[in-house]
């Protein structure tokens, strides 16, 4: 198993984690099989989405916090309730194809980790599956 590790810049941001996975299957010669990718923490997630446009890593956030406002009269004490229920909607793995040495997505898709309650510093694991 091999980890990223990261700081995020805010309290709720989408982070492009494309290069990274791209240079860590490169460095370890990594070429027909999967990637298993998990974000270890119970306030940020993993999800592929567009990665042209940065407005839309914008728009997520913004959505998100339409969908579950930060005060919304939750009972969890430490404040960040609403980023432990967009990590459960989002997700902490992905499981994506690497055919010939390349990350397999589609051309406007990248990967991302989605930090819900920083800025901290951010663990994700991945673990290579042989084709």
């Amino acid at each position: 198993m091999e980890t990223l590790e990261l700081r995020t810049p805010r309290r709720e941001a989408l982070v492009r984690i494309t290069p990274a996975l791209t240079d860590l299957i490169a460095a370890k010669g990594w070429q027909d099989g999967a990637v298993v990718v998990f974000c270890p923490h119970t306030t940020a997630g993993l999800t592929v989405n567009e990665d042209a446009d940065p407005d839309v890593a914008t728009d997520m956030v913004m959505a998100m916090n339409r969908l579950i406002p930060r005060e919304a009269g939750y009972r969890h004490a430490e404040g960040n309730s609403d980023a432990h229920v967009k990590t459960t909607l989002v997700g902490p793995s992905l499981t994506l194809i690497v055919s010939s040495g390349r990350l397999q997505l589609g051309t406007w898709q990248g990967v991302y980790l989605c930090e819900w309650d920083g800025p901290r510093t951010r663990k994700v694991w991945v673990q290579w599956l042989r084709g």
